[in-house]
């Protein structure tokens, strides 16, 4: 028997999933990791417990499954993207956490490049906006702020990854600094229509260049694992951003076919093809991963808090035990009773990118339940997505026959049927939900020859489950207006009171 191990590192925890040539999952591991908040707004990882979790993670997994490393054809990594870390050359040891993508410390210092003009350039060249969201600022911030680093970057003695080059370099004992061009393409570093780094806005965002990794295809190997970490000597062959991962792990492999992962966030994206597009709504236009070395793109919304939101009820509100109880608790009262809940922690992503705006919950009354308040909280979700819908149909100009959909949330049926309702189209869960992984071992194992091709792995896939609407449009509409209302109350929060009191 042989297999393909697929590292699926997330914001929250690290998984291992190991899949059989039926494509079917033979075991899998997962572990949590503390999430470090050392200031309003910043959001943290301790690097070598990523790596520690996720290491293992995977020998949990193969001994779940009584295989042997020697039994492994390939290894995909796929992972929390635009995370940043960076670290010494000789020791391999981080200069400081990994800033996670969720971080908004850089605000300001997005604020002024947008100020300044500088928007045009990095939406022609990398299909983003300038945000907190992605890499550039993070790197800066840190060699700004690390006594001696910029003095250190400029001289090569340091390195720059997001959280797949950081495990790679790791488990190739650190003669492998590389990168694919999903990952590369989150940095706002990365020119997305030439398929290499952009000297222009490594000058801009103030990034010496000796700090990048090298980019490779999604799909390839790239080295071997080294042999005292108890994996043996896997090929490592795949390589993803987590979210094009999942595109691919739905075989989303044409023009027009889209997915939404419900995961920590939310993340929808539509396979757009061959031609770069830059979008008119606030979306971004993101590098997508396939097989060949040809640059594929996809529309992509980035919904900062999804999933999340069920944690904060469960961790902060302690509403509810256990994450799988917010459906039950959700079922409870027969609708949200007018409650809207906007969970807008770490400000809002597309399609509206204010990153002061502020999680607001409105619509309390005296008769208002846990149950409304988780119900409200469950929605919110779908309302995002519903709103990214409607930004991506206006650029392509293309209605959407159907939504895949994938990641934690995605086993709350109630979530996907008022996403069905929102949207009026159907919403298409597969058998299996674990996408991302999925993905990642699909690249490896393409690779490898493990499977021939994508249409190969269309035919072992099981029936999916779909979710028809069945709502009428005014409620709907009401609903959504609703919505509209509380979003539009929670922008500018933080920027306008930090101004008022002088912070």
């Amino acid at each position: 028997m042989s297999y393909v191990l697929a590292l699926d590192q997330g914001t929250t925890s690290s998984r291992a999933i190991l899949f059989g040539v039926d494509g079917k999952i033979v075991a899998q591991a997962q572990h949590e990791f503390e999430q470090i908040y050392p200031d309003s707004g910043w959001v943290e990882h301790e690097p070598y417990e990523i790596l520690t979790s996720q290491l293992s993670a995977a020998v949990e997994a193969l001994g779940k499954a009584g295989v042997r490393p020697r039994d492994l054809v390939a290894l995909g990594i796929t992972n929390q993207r635009e995370t940043t870390i960076i670290w010494d050359r000789d020791s391999g040891k981080p200069i400081y956490n990994a800033i996670v993508w969720q971080d908004r410390r850089t605000a300001a210092a997005c604020e002024t490049l947008r100020e300044a003009g500088a928007e045009k350039t990095v939406r022609e060249n990398t299909g983003l906006r300038i945000d907190p969201y992605f890499s550039a600022t993070k790197i800066a911030w840190i060699l700004d702020n690390v006594s001696g680093a910029r003095q250190r970057a400029e001289a090569g003695k340091l390195a720059f990854g997001t959280v797949d080059s950081w495990l790679i370099w790791n488990l190739t004992s650190g003669t492998k600094h590389i990168t694919d061009f999903t990952n590369a393409s989150r940095t706002m570093l990365f020119n997305i229509l030439k398929g290499c780094w952009d000297t222009d806005l490594l000058r801009l965002f103030n990034v010496p260049e000796s700090i990048l990794p090298e980019v490779e295809p999604s799909s390839g190997k790239v080295g071997d694992v080294t042999t005292t970490l108890g994996l043996g000597s896997v090929p490592i062959a795949g390589i993803a951003g987590d979210q094009q991962a999942a595109l691919f792990g739905q075989l989303c492999v044409h023009p027009g076919d889209t997915k939404n992962t419900y995961g920590t966030g939310c993340f929808l994206l539509q396979n757009i093809g061959a031609h770069f597009v830059s979008s008119e709504k606030k979306l971004i236009t993101t590098l997508t991963c396939g097989v060949g070395k040809q640059l594929e793109y996809a529309l992509e919304g980035s919904i900062f808090i999804g999933g999340a939101v069920v944690q904060w009820l469960r961790d902060n509100l302690k509403l509810i035990h256990t994450s799988s109880e917010v459906q039950t608790l959700a079922q409870s009262v027969k609708d949200a009773d007018g409650v809207v809940f906007v969970p807008a922690f770490v400000g809002l992503g597309a399609p509206h990118w204010d990153p002061y705006a502020s999680g607001l919950i409105i619509g309390l009354r005296r008769s208002t339940q846990p149950g409304h308040i988780a119900r409200a909280a469950m929605e919110s979700i779908a309302f995002q997505v519903a709103d990214v819908l409607d930004a991506m149909a206006a650029d392509t100009k293309t209605a959407l026959k159907e939504l895949r959909v994938d990641g934690g949330a995605a086993v709350n049926d109630l979530l996907l049927q008022f996403q069905a309702d929102l949207l009026g189209i159907p919403v298409v869960r597969p058998a299996q939900i674990e996408t991302t992984a999925m993905g990642a071992a699909y690249l490896a194992g393409l690779a490898e020859g493990f499977w021939e091709s994508p249409e190969a792995i269309r035919s072992l896939r099981e029936p999916d489950t779909r979710f028809e609407p069945a709502t009428d449009d005014a409620k709907v509409k009401a609903a959504r207006e609703r919505w509209h209302d509380a979003v539009e109350r929670s922008k500018g929060w933080f920027k306008e009171h930090d101004a008022r009191d002088g912070a």
